[in-house]
């Protein structure tokens, strides 16, 4: 039974460590009790002992969610935040263990998503701005080809008008 117990254990220990989820536990008045290695490597902690007994909000500007959880006894799940501090952005799942008087959140990094879809609206708005650009500039050309005919076509009825004129005088034989 031992041996199953240290195995139990170590494949807990290696699911935790490897995880690529950042796991948070906090006690009901929001102080740090647990996190794993890639908790810490996206809040740029060192050291778990670093932030192990503070306060969350030293890591984290809204601890709302962490509050209502406890106070409602309700699972958030799926809630997109970014922490810009950070240069990150997560899906969280935030519930609490009233057994264990503990609140737990799993954060799961899709700051890459929140890149790619900032870089596809800079490329939707500079395309915009190219096309804008493009029927300007032909608006202007037009524009311009517009007012040379209408000056061609002066200058011909002009022309034409005046040979009327001489027509028109001169008897015919």
């Amino acid at each position: 039974m031992s041996d199953s117990g240290v195995t139990h254990n170590s494949l807990w220990k290696r699911l935790w460590k490897y995880d690529p989820n950042g796991l948070l536990v906090v006690d009901p008045v929001l102080y740090i009790r647990v996190v794993n290695p890639a908790f810490c490597r996206m809040f740029n902690v060192a050291m778990p002992d670093d932030v192990l007994g503070h306060p969350v909000q030293t890591l984290l500007d809204d601890v709302n969610d962490f509050k209502k959880v406890w106070q409602d006894d309700i699972v958030i799940q799926g809630k997109q935040k970014e922490y810009p501090r950070y240069g990150l952005y997560v899906s969280e799942v935030i519930f609490s263990i009233e057994e264990e008087g503990i609140i737990a959140c799993i954060m799961v990094d899709r700051s890459h998503e929140l890149e790619r879809k900032r870089e596809l609206e800079k490329l939707k708005h500079e395309t915009v701005k190219q096309v804008n650009e493009v029927v300007d500039n032909q608006m202007k050309v037009v524009q311009e080809i517009a007012g040379l005919l209408g000056e061609t076509t002066a200058e011909t009825k002009v022309s034409l008008l005046k040979i009327i004129g001489i027509l028109e005088r001169e008897p015919f034989i």
